[in-house]
């Protein structure tokens, strides 16, 4: 079991009081925004988790798919739709193999939803594969991804021997040659039990996200600072961002 299975195995109201959660309202405003507010518009939330963007759109008038890989995740994400008396699809699918073909017009992939998780490097872009070719032509694409600047400027410790182990006692470590974290985390499931895991995570740089985007036949790529609940254009990106916002166009 993957380190991002284990998490949200039992995680899904815990996951929802995190403080990290709590944007919502105003990052379904930017995407509304930049949506132009169409409500003709299909959208698919990619890593959709308790679904609180899927729901949020959904609420505001927009026909959204929320999907994910963690089942737990998906049964928080219904019974929070049902309570609202809405009817969405919640359906579970890996993001690197998903089913869909050209049958939606945005793709929205909030909170390291499934890109940058993933083990390798290959697995992170079968993600961007699998949403492009969810796409419709034109389509446009709205996610946040780990910004490798802040980690280069704040990484406490770090390690370019190829292994992503820190020093005993360290907690984090961060891979210069791989851009890759090893952190631990302590968190309490649903059921008040406590666990420690090592996650492993990848950071991107915004010029490694331009080139990837373009190999996927998207033509405008713009990247700012994402700014929890906060999302917007003037936000030029610096080091201090820990999450850049990411919008493409095919």
């Amino acid at each position: 079991m993957q380190w991002y299975e284990k998490l949200f195995e039992n995680y899904a109201e815990q996951y929802d009081k995190e403080s990290f959660t709590q944007g919502t309202i105003g990052e379904c405003d930017f995407i509304e925004k930049e949506l132009n507010y169409d409500k003709s518009l299909r959208v698919i939330d990619i890593g959709c988790g308790t679904g609180r963007h899927t729901i949020e759109l959904t609420k505001r008038g927009y026909s959204v798919t929320g999907i994910d890989l963690s089942e737990a995740q998906l049964k928080r994400a219904r019974e929070k739709a049902s309570q609202e008396n809405l009817k969405i699809e919640f359906l579970k699918h890996d993001a690197r193999v998903l089913p869909f073909e050209g049958e939606f017009d945005v793709a929205i992939m909030m909170c390291e939803g499934a890109f940058s998780l993933m083990e390798t490097d290959e697995m992170n872009f079968q993600i961007l594969q699998n949403a492009a070719k969810a796409l419709k032509s034109p389509g446009k694409f709205i996610f946040t991804t780990l910004n490798g600047l802040y980690r280069l400027f704040h990484s406490s410790h770090s390690t370019q021997d190829g292994s992503g182990h820190g020093s005993p006692g360290q907690g984090e470590s961060f891979d210069f040659m791989t851009m890759r974290s090893h952190d631990h985390l302590r968190f309490t499931d649903d059921d008040g039990n406590q666990h420690e895991i090592v996650i492993s995570e990848r950071y991107y740089l915004p010029s490694e996200i331009t080139w990837l985007l373009k190999s996927l036949g998207f033509h405008r790529i713009d990247i700012f600072g994402a700014k929890l609940g906060a999302f917007s254009r003037e936000d030029r990106l610096s080091v201090d961002d820990f999450e850049m916002l990411v919008i493409a166009e095919k």
